[in-house]
């Protein structure tokens, strides 16, 4: 707060006391009283007026600094009024007591929409409990009779049980911590469910499986995981290519970390897609022109990971290769725990 700006704001009330002064100057010598009285008179009137001046710009100018300061080092805008003393001044008072009502109006509705999501959310989640039941019964007739139905039905069969899937775990990953339980899991076991569940798949469309280095364990949650890899092989057979089509899996393993790579030879991610690959309902050029894509799978994977702990990372080269790398770290501290 500028001592300029604040003079200007107070423009009329000192134009005022100019013009009060001067009428008592005139009242002062039309009735000839003392020069030295004038003088005194004067000399003490601009000194309370003036004291008055800064007494109050400065209350005013600690509030509001301090309010724009908090502000700007705030990222959650609405706390402010958690940072603010009550100041001395009446219209301060006012505000202070209009933002702490503000506040308190903003999280009581808040709070309301959170109870509304969250009960949202409850349903969709039983809801999808439900309908994976009769698609569960059409997965295992398919299995059983595979004769009986055609192709084409089968993988719509797939395509909405994958999907449903995938909402499942977008609505859990908002309290995936509620969710889920690290311990050792062992990779082999994890990488041999997915392949078992994409076996159907990678027959179909003669997608070649090669797996080295994954007889080792990490700190995660198995589920969890099994969901990430099944997204990861869900994009490699979606993006294949042609001929010769084939998935790798394999492992690297330092002091402090063990890092997961899912790579496949197949048509690769055009260089301005790259970055945005893990972005929400984001589908790039191979998801207009390929397929259909909702553009969530890898966002979702994002998410679990970073809930998890680990790290996940996109490279690839369009034409050529894609390489989905996540890191788990090493942590003797669960040893202890343990």
């Amino acid at each position: 707060m500028k001592f300029r700006t604040y003079l200007l704001d107070k423009l009329y009330a000192i134009l005022l006391f100019f013009f009060v002064h001067f009428v008592l100057l005139l009242m002062l010598l039309a009735f000839k009283s003392d020069p030295a009285l004038i003088y005194a008179s004067t000399l003490l009137l601009y000194i309370a007026f003036l004291l008055a001046l800064l007494i109050d710009f400065f209350r005013r100018k600690w509030f509001y600094d301090e309010m724009l300061r908090s502000l700007s080092q705030l990222d959650q805008k609405y706390l402010l009024v958690e940072m603010l003393k009550n100041p001395s001044f009446y219209d301060g008072q006012l505000l202070y007591q209009v933002l702490c009502d503000t506040n308190k109006s903003m999280t009581e509705n808040v709070r309301n929409y959170e109870y509304s999501i969250n009960d949202f959310k409850e349903y969709v989640e039983m809801w999808i409990h439900e309908v994976k039941i009769p698609i569960s019964s059409l997965l295992l007739m398919v299995h059983n009779h595979p004769n009986q139905f055609d192709a084409k039905v089968i993988h719509q069969i797939k395509r909405v049980d994958n999907y449903m899937e995938q909402i499942l775990y977008y609505v859990r990953s908002e309290n995936a911590e509620k969710d889920y339980h690290i311990s050792k899991v062992s990779l082999n076991t994890v990488v041999g469910a997915v392949a078992l569940n994409n076996k159907d798949d990678l027959l179909e469309n003669n997608i070649a499986l090669h797996v080295t280095g994954t007889d080792t364990t990490v700190l995660t949650d198995s589920k969890w995981l099994t969901f990430i890899l099944n997204q990861i092989f869900n994009n490699s057979i979606k993006y294949k290519k042609e001929r010769d089509a084939a998935i790798f899996i394999s492992t690297e393993e330092t002091e402090k970390t063990i890092l997961l790579s899912i790579s496949d030879n197949g048509i690769g991610i055009p260089s301005a897609d790259l970055p945005k690959v893990f972005q929400k309902s984001f589908t790039g050029y191979n998801g207009r022109i390929k397929s259909k894509s909702t553009g969530m799978g890898l966002y979702i994977a994002k998410n679990l990971c970073e809930k998890l702990g680990h790290h996940i990372e996109a490279q690839s080269e369009e034409g050529l290769y894609t390489d989905i790398r996540i890191t788990f770290l090493k942590n003797d501290f669960y040893e202890v725990l343990k």
